[in-house]
């Protein structure tokens, strides 16, 4: 008896991801219309915003004209959510329509809930779905859910897996010995995780007598909480170790899980449009920039009603590409280069841990692991750069320091103060985020809306 291979669709669903960019500028000003004016009569915040700065949901009739109102970050968050505990000034529901809340870690301040109703939870498990379909996840797989379920808004996602039919495992996050347990035993074919833990992982099964790419079944990796997945370089080695294809996704917990992730062109991430708008902006005048060019990422929900989210600044900064995808998509993808607080500004010159990356992981004589840690001297900033040597590597140590030097010279546009060369095994693994950049100057980057 011969069972035949079901062949699938290739789009979740294909009106909506294929719909042509008048359409889809179209629905998001119908959309945002909507969305304005319900923030503006139920959120004692936007209220307040809105009126302090002059502007209605009378004054928006284009996309264009989102530019009227007011941003906000992560400190209005905190302050709103500070001025009416629990869920602050900026929720526009009652409590009682709050299914589901989120937390940020609290990593650079008070921790921010992320409320969600019913609908809003519905529609952030749709768009789950979705990406999750675009990496090429089927019924036929087996699904790792490797993320953090402790309030972390990325927890929920696995529901969006099982709605697309997936037999999921909720591994959370588990003791490595505990994961590679499950990876063994119910042999999955797909997990998500982010980039370091992915590395770390692999290498810990290495140490452990598992070949990850021929004892275990995973083929799609999907990586997210770092920029590694979208570094060629990250992504090879994850995949060669693995003998998987990467998928980056990106989300925040301000807004819901995953928004946007990666098909398989590789060429950016799709981001949800159908919920969420995106501008580009300079951080320092707070003008847009042109599709292409470096800015940062400002998003505005479209449909979450909970805490409607209008002109959030990521603090995410990179680029963003309108034009169809070649898989057929429409909706516009993103590209995420670093964000703002891990930003150093060295002799003038831009310079993100992605940056440092990109060269430790296409240097075959390293490890691939690596430290930043930020200095100032003589009223300036300047970095140390901190790697390890790979298990087979024949170069001294001092040879292999210039190299780095030299190619991060090249890769930026500045060297950094120094290089040290450790030993493999020396610098810390990362089971969940990896923190590569320690601060130790006077004065650090901020910035206000």
């Amino acid at each position: 008896m011969t069972t035949e291979k079901k062949e699938y669709k290739k789009f979740w669903d294909e009106a909506l991801e294929t719909l042509p960019r008048p359409e889809l500028d179209k629905l998001q000003t119908r959309l945002l219309k909507e969305h304005l004016t319900f923030a503006y009569h139920h959120s004692v915040y936007y209220k307040e915003a809105f009126d302090q700065a002059g502007v209605s949901p009378e004054d928006f009739k284009e996309l264009s004209d989102l530019r009227k109102f007011p941003f906000i970050n992560k400190q209005v968050e905190r302050e709103q959510q500070q001025k009416k505990p629990l869920l602050g000034n900026m929720l526009a529901v009652s409590e009682e329509e709050v299914v589901f809340v989120s937390a940020s870690s609290g990593s650079t301040g008070v921790p921010t809930l992320s409320p969600f109703t019913k609908q809003d939870f519905d529609d952030f498990q749709s768009v789950e779905s979705r990406l999750f379909w675009a990496m090429g996840m089927r019924p036929t797989d087996r699904y790792v859910h490797a993320l953090n379920f402790s309030l972390f808004v990325g927890g929920p996602d696995v529901i969006g897996a099982q709605n697309l039919g997936a037999l999921c495992i909720w591994a959370g996050s588990i003791p490595s010995d505990r994961l590679l347990f499950i990876l063994k035993e119910f042999q999955p074919t797909v997990i998500w995780t982010t980039p370091s833990y992915a590395w770390y992982l692999g290498d810990t099964a290495k140490k452990q007598g598992i070949d990850p790419a021929k004892d275990l079944a995973i083929n799609k990796i999907i990586v997210a909480g770092e920029s590694g997945g979208s570094i060629p370089a990250t992504r090879d080695a994850i995949e060669k170790l693995w003998d998987a294809t990467v998928y980056d996704f990106f989300g925040l917990s301000d807004i819901f899980g995953a928004c946007a992730g990666a098909c398989d062109e590789h060429n950016g991430l799709h981001l949800a449009e159908d919920n969420i708008l995106v501008e580009l902006i300079n951080p320092e005048t707070k003008e847009p920039v042109p599709d292409g060019e470096q800015g940062e990422l400002v998003f505005t929900t479209l449909k979450k009603s909970a805490r409607p989210m209008i002109r959030f600044r990521t603090g995410d900064i990179g680029h963003i590409d309108r034009r169809p995808c070649a898989c057929g998509r429409t909706h516009t993808r993103i590209y995420i280069d670093g964000r703002l607080d891990d930003m150093l500004i060295v002799s003038g010159v831009n310079v993100f841990p992605s940056d440092i990356e990109y060269v430790v992981r296409n240097i075959p004589q390293l490890s691939g692991e690596y430290q930043i840690t930020a200095i100032t001297e003589n009223f300036s900033t300047k970095f140390i750069v901190e790697v390890e040597q790979a298990i087979n590597n024949i170069e001294s140590k001092e040879v292999l320091a210039d190299i780095v030097s030299s190619q991060i010279k090249t890769r930026v546009g500045v060297k950094p103060k120094k290089v040290v060369v450790h030993d493999y095994d020396t610098l810390p693994r990362a089971t969940h985020k990896a923190k590569r950049l320690i601060d130790n100057r006077k004065t650090s980057f901020t910035y206000t809306i």
